[in-house]
């Protein structure tokens, strides 16, 4: 009964944010409507909707304010009142926080942005590799190029490109002559959320040759009971190995699924161990198993 109330009563408190969300309503505002304290409401509604009744009413604002931008091309002054934000400086806030970039840049997908790209081989496979002028944006493990070009553009759709190998692309590509690149030469052009950034930040962390877990992302980053967004932050990688999401692995110790092959993840984790390790000491540990 109690959970039959419960649900109903996040069910209001929803319908209520997304009625009123152009006035942007306070918490208090929203539980009072619920006729419960703000405390119990913030705790209800947190355990029932996955995220906090803030975080609510920004994603809704900031879908709002995306469509105005879009499909409106609404000015940033426009959006921002729309909205009932009291700034253009808390609308570009809430884009930097929640989407990664600025309204203005979220308007223009990268119109004014030259992204370079160009091909090249490694122990894995076929890469694409594109960069712009603070750094990598993209890498990827391909298998049909004019595909991959396609998708890269579909990343970027008003940036201009141009096929051509740079100095960044040659620099990030050391990553597989060596075996501990000096990760802080290699520059990156990152475009995601704020929790994104962090996860990816993270895995920045983990050294060659070691694995974690999602578990132990969400810990990292203080966020202990997302191990789900984590997955799904991984998961979203535009820069593979590089950002070493294939050091992620399940609690179970099953490697688990990799947007470019779980038998690439297999071979990559394989490699890193044996580059780190050494051949014979991973012969001598593992000589029983195999005679």
């Amino acid at each position: 009964m109690e959970e039959s109330l419960n649900y109903t009563r996040i069910a209001e408190a929803i319908e209520y944010i997304q009625a009123n969300f152009k006035r942007q309503p306070r918490l208090e505002e929203v539980a009072s409507a619920l006729h419960l304290s703000s405390a119990h409401f913030q705790r209800l509604f947190t355990a029932w909707a996955g995220t906090s009744p803030k975080k609510f009413l920004q994603f809704t604002s900031l879908e709002y304010a995306k469509w105005l931008l879009k499909e409106q091309q609404a000015t940033l002054f426009d959006t921002t009142f729309e909205t009932g934000l009291s700034s253009t400086s808390r609308l570009h806030d809430l884009f930097i926080t929640l989407e990664g970039m600025t309204p203005a840049e979220y308007q223009n997908e990268g119109r004014q942005l030259t992204i370079n790209y160009s091909f090249a081989s490694s122990f894995f496979g076929t890469i694409l590799i594109a960069s712009t002028a603070k750094g990598i944006c993209h890498l990827a493990f391909v298998t049909e190029e004019v595909i991959a070009v396609q998708e890269l553009r579909a990343k970027f759709p008003q940036a201009s490109f141009q096929a051509q190998t740079d100095h960044l692309q040659l620099q990030a590509l050391q990553i597989f002559q060596h075996t501990q690149p000096d990760l802080n030469q290699i520059k990156l052009h990152l475009k995601g959320t704020e929790f994104q950034l962090k996860v990816w930040q993270s895995l920045l962390t983990i050294p060659m040759g070691e694995l974690t877990t999602y578990g132990a992302i969400a810990q990292a980053i203080n966020n202990p009971k997302a191990s789900r967004a984590v997955g799904t932050a991984i998961g979203s990688n535009p820069v593979a190995f590089l950002i070493p999401c294939h050091r992620v692995i399940q609690s179970s110790g099953i490697f688990g699924n990799y947007m470019w092959g779980a038998t690439r993840k297999t071979a990559i984790i394989g490699w890193e161990g044996a580059q780190v390790y050494g051949e014979k000491e991973f012969s001598k540990d593992h000589a029983d198993g195999l005679i």
